[in-house]
């Protein structure tokens, strides 16, 4: 998946919005609060982050192409960053780009959920 790819498909999720900010990297919001960052990586590739599960986070973490995001889980926050952008990757970023999406709209108040029209369960 490249950024482009990124960019389409985080769009295309539930009250989403966009802002770059971070050095330039491309950032996904619900409700005000990120679910998925495109950026961060020194190497020339693609690199994405998004939140998960406390189960995934112990999964990914010890997967090849996975890492704890930087930044964000030194500061005990379950972040993962795929590093390793390949097609092979892509069936896997989109389940957990749209599990971060989910994770981070529940975190939102529940009023604010029925105004971005977000029927969660």
């Amino acid at each position: 998946m490249d950024y482009q790819q990124f960019n389409q498909f985080c769009g295309d999720l539930a009250a989403s919005t966009y802002i770059v900010q971070w050095g330039n990297a491309h950032v996904w919001k619900v409700g005000g609060k990120v679910f998925a960052i495109g950026g961060w990586e020194k190497l020339n590739q693609p690199a994405f982050t998004f939140k998960t599960s406390e189960l995934n986070f112990e999964f990914l973490r010890e997967e090849p192409g996975y890492r704890p995001a930087p930044y964000m889980a030194s500061r005990g926050m379950k972040w993962i960053q795929l590093y390793q952008s390949e097609p092979a990757f892509d069936e896997q970023l989109i389940y957990y780009l749209t599990e971060s999406h989910r994770i981070v709209s529940l975190g939102l108040t529940k009023k604010l959920q029925k105004e971005l029209g977000l029927h969660q369960r």
